[in-house]
């Protein structure tokens, strides 16, 4: 009976796999045909890239696809072809608009820098894969993890900011990264292993007061910690969207830890607080504020507002539900940050409400694979860990496209996997390894547990059937 059990829960994770292998083919299918598509359209011919680009497809699936195979046979089947469906898409978007780019503003060429950093991206998940066998070790470091996280949280303010003066940028010599993009998985690394370790004290103690049960003085110190940083990063460094998912991402993962509505109460009463007083003072951040509570502004004689918050807008309403085609829309006319920031607005101009749904469900879907994973591990570490990386790709998806959409101030960060950003994509590949990694245990941690439950059974049958055999005839 054990015997049975276990080999149908390893025939469940061969399906896994082959499920994956499936999807990822369709992926390969449909990045290659939107190339194609996006060249017919932009040059009218059949893009001489082609052989080339359905090469790189099928390299940066079947790698990662081999890998999992090799050392992650239990994993998530979806985690894998959704990165690489968005990332491909991604470059899709990056082909499709260099064209519009160098003809307007006789700009140079990002896709294939995109190609590479995705590359860089995938390998990387790969030696995760390999060196990282079981993700419990990494709350061994935790401490470490974090003061590594916060040299590089606020090293950007020792170097000059961007064209807007947000410094998010790191310059070492011709290359530079943005450290915020990192930093957000080594925060949930840190904060899934202290709140194992503190979660009945943050859970269990403090007073009532108005039917809400208030963290107590001693322990609400982490959260008021997390908050001075937070404002810190929003005034030193002027960086709205790091700030936000900093903050956003610690009281999700303490409300998950200790299910009291407290904290969440406590941290958007603090956030509210905090953004209050850093919006009205500080005259970058300010000037987000105004920029998106007067869009149109922009327009106005005199104004020193930007005009690609009101320009996104447009694109999104000249796309309508279908959108002009892929390649027909005229997202350029937003400025350079188009293939950045605003890359989402080509989605919106191109293919429409439809299209845009579609890439909001397929972040959608990967946060949901996250929380599934968290849902399905064993160990405490293991599903705030998961659920830490779900809610900060979630986070990130909102704080982006609430912006870009006109929901929130624009925070000027990337869309994850799409935008053009070689940090955020390389960034985003290790989440997607650490996904990976969880789910893996949480699938062999599960065939382990149905394997002893059936020992068990069968043990129970064998006595039972021994304690008939023994009864004496009647």
């Amino acid at each position: 009976m054990a015997g049975v059990t276990v080999e149908t829960v390893r025939a469940t994770g061969y399906r896994r796999r082959r499920g994956e292998a499936l999807l990822l083919g369709l992926t390969v299918l449909i990045s290659c045909f939107g190339y194609l598509y996006t060249g017919l359209v932009t040059t009218g011919s059949v893009p001489g890239g082609l052989p080339g680009f359905v090469g790189s497809m099928i390299c940066l699936a079947l790698v990662p696809h081999l890998a999992v195979r090799r050392w992650a046979p239990y994993a998530d089947p979806l985690i894998l072809p959704l990165a690489v469906l968005l990332s491909a898409f991604g470059l899709v978007l990056l082909y499709r608009l260099d064209p519009a780019y160098r003809a307007r503003y006789h700009a140079e060429s990002t896709a294939s820098g995109q190609l590479m950093w995705t590359v860089i991206g995938v390998g990387l998940c790969v030696v995760v894969l390999v060196v990282l066998r079981d993700h419990r070790r990494l709350q061994r470091y935790i401490y470490l993890t974090m003061a590594v996280a916060l040299v590089l949280l606020m090293a950007p303010a020792f170097f000059p900011g961007d064209t807007y003066g947000a410094k998010r940028w790191i310059f070492i010599g011709p290359l530079s990264f943005q450290p915020g993009e990192f930093v957000k998985t080594m925060i949930a690394v840190f904060f899934a292993g202290y709140l194992v370790t503190h979660r009945d004290a943050l859970a269990l103690t403090g007073r009532r007061f108005l039917g809400v049960r208030l963290p107590p003085g001693r322990q609400l110190g982490p959260i008021v910690t997390v908050w001075a940083l937070s404002l810190m990063v929003l005034i030193v460094e002027r960086d709205l969207g790091t700030s936000l998912i900093f903050f956003g991402l610690f009281v999700v993962m303490l409300y998950a830890a200790t299910e009291r509505t407290s904290w969440v109460v406590c941290g958007l009463l603090m956030a509210v607080v905090g953004a209050g007083v850093v919006g009205s003072l500080e005259p970058h951040v300010k000037s987000r504020v105004d920029a998106w509570l007067h869009p149109f502004g922009a327009f106005e004689p005199g104004s020193t507002f930007s005009p690609q918050a009101a320009q996104a807008l447009f694109g999104f309403g000249s796309g309508g539900v279908t959108g002009a085609g892929l390649g027909l829309g005229h997202p350029e006319l937003i400025g350079f940050a188009g293939r950045s920031d605003f890359i989402l607005t080509t989605v919106g101009e191109d293919l429409g409400l439809a299209g845009t749904m579609v890439v909001l469900v397929l972040y959608a879907l990967l946060a949901q694979r996250g929380l599934s994973t968290a849902l399905r591990s064993a160990d405490p570490f293991g599903k705030l860990l998961a659920m830490g990386l779900a809610a900060a790709l979630a986070l990130q998806v909102f704080v982006v496209a609430g912006g870009v959409m006109g929901l929130i101030p624009l925070t000027g960060k990337a869309l994850p996997f799409l935008a053009k950003s070689g940090s955020s994509l390389v960034a985003n590949w290790l989440m997607v390894a650490l996904l990976i990694r969880v789910s893996d245990n949480a699938g062999r941690e599960g065939g382990n547990q149905a394997g002893r439950e059936g020992g068990n059974q069968a043990v129970r049958e064998g006595g039972n059937q021994v304690a008939r055999e023994g009864e004496p005839p009647s």
